[in-house]
């Protein structure tokens, strides 16, 4: 038996971020969706996605596995009612699907989805959160991260604190063996756990205002004034005023100016002073464009700023407005506001956007990467040729 995470219907919402990775893969709270599953099981999970995202992602069909939805944010008490789970059946909570354990062996998602109708519906009567939407990713990041604290730092002791720095609420301070604080910092945790992983940097003059995760090998530039929840993920670089934003990994925002309530995928590049918005101006309900459907849809939120998708740069003095979406590897600059939904391989601003030439970005893409010693795989780079051959055919 192996445990398996899912992509479902909840993706195709999920985009931009799910053009580049699975569900599993998205962060929510401090660690990834796959990774508090497998933290949670003791085992490590493979995944099944859809077939042009597959090639980046073992699978290991067999029969008897159990399926885990991967917008599902695992919990003890999830994991408990799957161990109880007999063959041939799914659990649900509503109209939710949350994990099946199978007999059959399944090639694909549209096996599963066979299977699943043929299975036998246990209903789960504890809480099940899931990111069904881009915007749950931080809407949800205040909840996922207090409970990923606790069981991150259960039974285990923080580090000392160095001296000069500030700190209330220490029961709800953590900081791991090998990170660095930097005096003249103030950290208020007693508004919600503020956890700093391993080699995480948070230098001089810092404010923070938790809950909020400042995962490994991430920076927090001098004099930032960080608000919860927000989760700085692997190898970020941030400065300026954030509020309640996801940052998924090896993105950077290192500079002045405001982002709040928002998403940036990874290899992203926030050039000094940008601003994004998260409030209209008559307080009213803000709509983003949702992709799947080629249409704008309302977030039910007030507070809504900007998704960026994976390795999109923008210039010095970019604004972005309200429930701004943009796509995976656009270059943004100039005056004024661009429009509200920038479509992946778009190059330009206020004035309007060209095509970003796919050998031009994928050469972009990978300069940056080496910076950190990466570079695009032969898979991933398979992926963008993909997604820029689907936008020249819409």
């Amino acid at each position: 038996m192996g445990y398996i995470l899912f992509d479902w219907f909840e993706a195709a919402n999920l985009l931009p971020f799910t053009h580049t990775r699975a569900v599993a893969d998205i962060r929510c709270g401090i660690f990834t969706m796959r990774e508090r599953w497998e933290r949670i099981l003791g085992s490590r999970a493979s995944v099944l996605t859809r077939v042009d995202l597959q090639p980046l992602y073992e699978y290991e069909n067999v029969s008897g596995s159990v399926y885990l939805n991967a917008a599902v944010v695992a919990n003890s008490a999830i994991a408990a009612a799957i161990g109880d789970l007999g063959l041939d059946s799914v659990l649900v909570s509503g109209d939710t699907v949350v994990a099946a354990r199978i007999s059959q062996q399944i090639a694909g998602l549209e096996d599963l989805h066979n299977a699943l109708v043929a299975c036998a519906k246990v209903p789960f009567e504890g809480e099940v959160l899931s990111i069904r939407n881009n915007w749950d990713i931080f809407s949800l990041n205040d909840s996922v991260l207090r409970t990923d604290f606790a069981m991150l730092t259960s039974g285990r002791t923080s580090a000392l604190l160095p001296p000069g720095v500030v700190v209330s609420g220490h029961d709800n301070f953590f900081i791991e063996h090998g990170a660095n604080i930097y005096p003249g910092c103030i950290i208020n945790a007693s508004t919600g756990p503020v956890y700093i992983a391993k080699d995480a940097e948070v230098l001089e003059g810092t404010i923070m205002r938790g809950p909020i995760a400042v995962c490994e090998h991430a920076v927090v530039k001098m004099g930032a004034k960080v608000y919860g929840a927000t989760t700085i993920g692997p190898g970020c670089k941030v400065g300026g005023e954030l509020n309640n934003v996801v940052f998924f990994a090896n993105s950077n925002k290192s500079h002045d100016g405001y982002l709040g309530n928002a998403v940036i995928g990874e290899w992203c590049n926030l050039g000094a002073d940008t601003n994004c918005s998260n409030l209209k101006n008559d307080y009213g309900v803000v709509k983003v464009w949702n992709e799947a459907t080629g249409k704008e849809i309302s977030t039910g939120l007030t507070f809504c700023g900007l998704m960026m998708g994976d390795h999109s740069k923008c210039g010095i003095n970019t604004m972005f407005n309200t429930g701004t979406v943009v796509g995976v590897s656009c270059n943004i600059f100039g005056g004024g506001f661009p429009q509200k939904y920038v479509p992946s391989f778009s190059w330009g601003g206020s004035d309007g956007f060209v095509d970003f030439r796919l050998d031009k970005a994928i050469d972009a893409a990978n300069r940056m990467m080496a910076r950190r010693g990466k570079k695009l795989s032969d898979a991933e780079t398979a992926v963008w040729r993909q997604l820029y051959a689907s936008k020249k055919d819409q």
